[in-house]
């Protein structure tokens, strides 16, 4: 009873208040005719409150989404099921579903007759105009008696997941050349495998191993050399993605980083289309989709991993290692100091295909935000080491921006190995 009392609204409080102070003059007055109106006066929200007790006991709901993995800007349609189970209809419920900021407005849906063991179907659609796994629900409801005295807020229904994954632009063509192009270089080397291990060589840096000193090349060039293994051939390509928060600028459905994750759907999607085996790599060389099995040409695992995608606090890019583990690399880079260029093309393996689309992400930034680096310095030292590179701005075309990367893929300057500073 102590629980049913909680849910006594102001106006059944002060109803129930007025008959026992009803019921006390009627005592001391001796007033029977008060008296019965007093037991009426207060048995009335008793009664309402055990009556909302027991419509809420009697009450299940169901939530559908159709679909349930949907793209930035598509809708998805939310059906949600009532069915009483209780002795009495019920009726006077006030239903809201938890909706996130990102989906919208949270729906309300006010029911005023709920019949007895009948399904009842409520539908409301969602936009989503961010990425992410989002959580619908969980499904409220506040159960009200028709005099408005008593109400609850009770939970029907949990949690339903929702996938938003990010919007893919169509794009056309494809770099020509190795591994990508439609030569005869290219479809050879796709078809190929794993090959033989092949060794270069380079000036010695204070560090290196002096183990791998290649002396013959030390001899030939009167100084200190040593042996860089590439990895071997596994035919395919990496697609780099720059999700670091130093590198990008903006907030919202409008930042940076929502640009570069579209684009790199765009691009592995586009990939696969032509039966490329595509492997999407973070900046730290982290897998996030393919690589193994036949899931490189699975654009569901492809987006799905975007969808989850958060930033990365890390502030070096590839750092030690080859970003494309042997394989030709399209890397999506926000802003790019000198120092992160360094740590990118270092290990890079000598002539083996390199392209980035760089984002000026200053034309992405607000007024309260640090500028960003100058992306016309981070696009020569990228010609400079051999990369094919495109800029990207808010504006710009995806599939154009595309083009100029597949024309750049083609015009690439001499691969020359320097020393960023």
């Amino acid at each position: 009873m102590r629980g049913a009392l909680s849910g006594l609204t102001t106006r059944g409080r002060c109803l129930l208040a007025a008959g026992f102070a009803a019921g006390l003059c009627a005592l001391v007055l001796n007033e029977r005719d008060l008296l019965r109106v007093s037991a009426f006066v207060v048995a009335l929200p008793l009664l309402a409150a055990w009556l909302a007790t027991r419509a809420r006991i009697g009450l299940h709901a169901a939530r559908f989404l159709y679909p349930s993995r949907v793209p930035v800007g598509s809708a998805t349609e939310v059906r949600v099921e009532l069915r009483s189970t209780g002795r009495l209809p019920t009726g006077g419920l006030l239903l809201e579903d938890n909706v996130p900021y990102a989906l919208g407005s949270r729906p309300r849906f006010v029911v005023e007759r709920l019949p007895r063991s009948t399904a009842t179907a409520l539908r409301y659609p969602l936009k989503p105009v961010m990425r992410g796994i989002q959580q619908v629900g969980p499904l409220m409801a506040r159960v009200t008696d028709p005099f408005g005295l008593v109400e609850y807020d009770r939970e029907l229904a949990g949690r339903s997941r929702l996938v938003v994954v990010p919007r893919v632009t169509s794009l056309n063509g494809l770099p020509s050349g190795s591994g990508m192009g439609a030569g005869d270089d290219g479809s050879i080397r796709l078809r190929s495998g794993q090959g033989e291990d092949d060794a270069i060589v380079r000036e010695y840096r204070h560090g290196d191993d002096l183990r791998k000193v290649h002396w013959r090349s030390t001899a030939r060039r009167d100084q200190l050399m040593v042996r860089v293994e590439e990895r071997p051939w596994r035919g395919g390509t990496t697609v780099l993605l720059d999700h670091r928060l130093t590198a990008h600028r903006g907030s919202g459905p409008s930042a940076s980083l929502e640009w570069a994750v579209s684009m790199t759907a765009s691009i592995c999607l586009h990939l696969h289309r032509f039966g490329h085996q595509v492997k999407l790599v973070a900046e730290d060389g982290r897998v996030l989709a393919g690589g193994s099995g036949d899931g490189g040409h699975s654009d569901a695992v492809v987006l799905d991993s975007l969808a989850a995608l958060q930033p990365s606090h890390r502030r070096e890019l590839a750092a030690g290692i080859d970003p494309g583990a042997g394989q030709e690399v399209i890397a999506v880079l926000g802003a790019c100091t000198p120092a992160v260029i360094d740590g990118l093309v270092r290990y890079r393996p000598r002539g083996m295909r390199s392209l980035a689309v760089l984002l000026d992400v200053a034309e992405w930034a607000g007024p309260t935000e640090d500028p960003a680096p100058d992306v016309s310095e981070a696009e020569r030292l990228l010609h400079i080491a051999g990369w094919g590179v495109s800029i990207a701005k808010p504006a710009s075309p995806m599939n154009q921006v595309w083009q100029e990367l597949c024309h750049s893929a083609g015009n690439r300057g001499p691969v020359v190995r320097t020393e960023v500073g």
